[in-house]
């Protein structure tokens, strides 16, 4: 009778076992449905509002990226997001077809590199930094480029708009989040930075989220009318 009991007791130890995996399989097919057929990188909580209550999201999205990762395609993380993209060492036999980004001037490098290490950061701290006045043109195009974006307003007197990189800036260079930006020795080895730098230098450290920080409001209706960038109400065209 006990040999009944504990030999029933491992055929359903199998079956739920054999369930788990066909629902994990399920879900790494409907997550790999999701990724593959956006051009843009699909957040996390995105798909795992797709996927059957009780599946772990974070290991099915790591699984497929180690099934992935020696083939020609990989799914990389890219902040709380997930995209295919075309393995590295594979990248140069792929034409791009679609209109080159015009290439940026090294004024635009230099306040793109600013915003990245220093955000969130104002114009007038941008051109503090680089020593140098900015013109706005240049953060329109890193706008339209949809690599820097608008964060809030500071909480100082004339309330300046704070900027951020996207992340559209994180897929484009190929960057997981902003704690991937190349460190001081990379940048010495790439001659970005003299090698002769003072010796007490250091690369600051960006803040990495979404989220305000304590000396930033968010950016209302009224301060995008303000900005130009939002059609004040009162002066829609029927």
């Amino acid at each position: 009778m006990d040999d009944d009991i504990g030999h029933h007791s491992i055929q359903s130890e199998d079956a739920v076992d054999a369930l788990r995996d066909h629902a994990l399989k399920d879900a790494e097919r409907i997550a790999e449905a999701l990724v593959f057929s956006s051009g843009q990188p699909v957040s996390q909580k995105f798909i795992a509002s797709k996927l059957p209550d009780g599946i772990d999201v974070e290991a099915v999205m790591l699984r497929l990226s180690d099934f992935y990762a020696s083939r020609g395609i990989n799914l990389l993380r890219i902040d709380d997001a997930w995209a295919f993209r075309t393995s590295a060492d594979l990248s140069f036999l792929i034409r791009q077809e679609e209109t080159e980004v015009r290439k940026l001037s090294r004024a635009a490098l230099e306040v793109l590199a600013i915003i990245a290490y220093h955000q969130p950061v104002t114009r007038a701290e941008i051109e503090e930094i680089r020593g140098v006045a900015t013109s706005k043109g240049t953060l329109d195009l890193l706008m339209e480029a949809e690599w820097v974006r608008m964060r809030g307003r500071r909480r100082t007197p004339g309330r300046p708009v704070t900027y951020g990189t996207s992340r559209d800036f994180l897929d484009h260079f190929g960057l997981e989040n902003l704690k991937d930006l190349p460190g001081l020795d990379e940048l010495k080895g790439s001659g970005l930075l003299s090698s002769r730098i003072p010796s007490n230098f250091q690369i600051p450290v960006p803040f990495d989220g979404d989220e305000l920080t304590e000396d930033e409001d968010p950016i209302s209706d009224m301060d995008l009318e303000d900005l130009g960038l939002l059609t004040p109400m009162g002066d829609e065209v029927d």
